[in-house]
């Protein structure tokens, strides 16, 4: 009897697909409610750090260069207050083979898929992720297929997803490109069926845990240049892994003193999954689109339970707006030499505003760059922007409206970040906590497990809850 592969009967299998496809039984850690053991599926579908070193040293994969951008600082630190204005330095991740620290998280996931006799891997991304699945899967002589989202209705698509559709061709992968809409997640699944490859997900734990490399490399090399683990490390917040990973790789060489600060791009007002919005966003990766809703809630990934739990490491969340991207990209290729694609300088130009708050002696890193291309330079993208009707021009970008416009600085002074309000995120997880799983009484166990989840403590829990009550 053939199987019903229409789209309800597709959907109505994705827990039995997911846990083949993943190889990991998710239900060994689940509590009665909310909690579930983190840390325990971490340890024991994950590797050590020592490991994780190893599998992707094989593979050309880390100890990326950690670069002081001394151009750059003497910028900020001219619009500092006196005795202000932190030294910045930069994760140069373009150096990884594919392009971006993503090739750490695949570096894992396709070697654990090799060991487990899969022989091939399907990654669902239309980001860097699919070009550093599809480079590890060439090297491990695995097939690869990316599925990506990549067209409006009119099959218009983004040249910054084009271009990585490009590269992941190159690399060897079969790329299934479809418009926005519910279609993603039903063909990854299909195909998971079919093929019987590995679920290569950016939120398994092997995925989340290969970035703790890089957090431990930062608190390493900056022991070596000065002698003392860095004050603030910046990264770019999307879907969460990537400052999952490197808080916890810090948290592992004993950095517990860094501030995390997660920065996102401001695309407020835009819905990932409109088609008429699709294409009216600059920056596939790295914005709120994603930022907001993974970390309000992590679990609508797709596997049972994320491995990227941002709430749980981040001590700041701030944004910055396209045009201020844009344009401390420009700055990076003129004042340091470096030119590198725009989505990954999202964390650079948060740095470069904090920077600023900080004494002289601090320390603050903008924690990983990305590859640049065709179709990730600031000319197509800002080019593409205007035939979409964006608005470009100089001015102050506090006056930027995502969708109709992007406003380039008129001076480096006007780069400024704006704070969200972690304890209006942090409610609003706990609250959709309660409502996804149907929770009328919430046991100690879940208190404590959300009060871990949300880096807050038994008391801000009970507060939210009587308030949600």
């Amino acid at each position: 009897m053939s199987k019903d592969m229409s789209y309800k009967g597709v959907m109505s299998r994705r827990n039995e697909i997911m846990k083949k496809a993943v190889g990991i039984d998710y239900d060994m850690f689940e509590g009665e409610g909310i909690a579930f053991d983190y840390e325990r599926m971490m340890r024991e579908t994950g590797y050590t750090l020592e490991e994780m070193m190893e599998i992707q040293g094989s593979t050309g994969v880390g100890n990326t260069p950690l670069l002081e951008l001394k151009n750059i600082t003497s910028l900020a630190r001219k619009f500092a207050k006196k005795g202000k204005g932190a030294r910045i330095f930069i994760k140069d991740e373009a150096a990884n083979p594919s392009g971006s620290f993503k090739a750490r998280r695949a570096a894992n996931a396709v070697y654990h898929a090799k060991k487990h006799g899969y022989k091939g891997v399907i990654a669902a991304t239309s980001g860097n992720y699919g070009a550093a699945v599809a480079s590890q899967a060439a090297i491990h002589g695995l097939k690869c297929i990316i599925v990506q989202e990549c067209y409006d209705s009119r099959g218009v698509g983004q040249p910054e997803i084009i271009e990585k559709a490009r590269k992941c061709e190159a690399l060897g992968a079969e790329v299934i490109q479809l418009t926005v809409g519910p279609e993603l997640f039903y063909t990854f699944l299909r195909l998971l069926e079919e093929t019987g490859y590995f679920n290569a997900s950016l939120y398994t734990p092997f995925g989340i845990a290969g970035v703790e490399t890089l957090g431990y490399e930062l608190s390493r090399e900056m022991r070596e240049l000065i002698g003392r683990d860095p004050d603030v490390v910046v990264c770019t917040n999307a879907g969460g892994g990537n400052l999952t990973g490197t808080a916890r790789g810090l948290m592992k060489a004993g950095a517990e003193a860094t501030q995390i600060v997660g920065a996102s791009v401001n695309l407020k007002g835009l819905h990932m999954a409109s088609d008429q919005q699709f294409n009216k966003k600059s920056f596939t990766t790295g914005h709120t689109g994603f930022g907001i809703p993974f970390a309000t809630w992590p679990d609508r990934s797709d596997v049972p339970r994320s491995a990227a739990r941002p709430l749980r490491y981040m001590d700041r969340y701030v944004t910055v707006n396209q045009g201020e991207v844009f344009y401390m990209t420009e700055a990076l290729a003129q004042l340091e030499g470096l030119e590198r694609g725009p989505a990954g300088n999202t964390s650079l130009a948060a740095a470069f505003s904090l920077a600023q708050e900080l004494d002289k002696d601090k320390v603050i890193i903008a924690q990983e760059t990305e590859y640049t291309g065709a179709g990730k330079h600031i000319q197509p993208q800002l080019s593409f922007a205007r035939k979409n009707g964006i608005e470009i021009k100089f001015g102050n970008p506090r006056e930027e409206i995502p969708g109709e416009s992007i406003i380039l600085p008129q001076h480096p002074s006007l780069i400024k970040t704006v704070d969200i309000d972690l304890n209006k995120i942090k409610k609003s997880y706990i609250k959709n906590c309660l409502e996804n799983n149907h929770i009328r009484e919430v046991r100690d166990e879940d208190m404590e497990f959300l009060a871990t989840d949300t880096k807050s403590d038994l008391a801000f829990v009970k507060k939210i809850i009587n308030q949600l009550k």
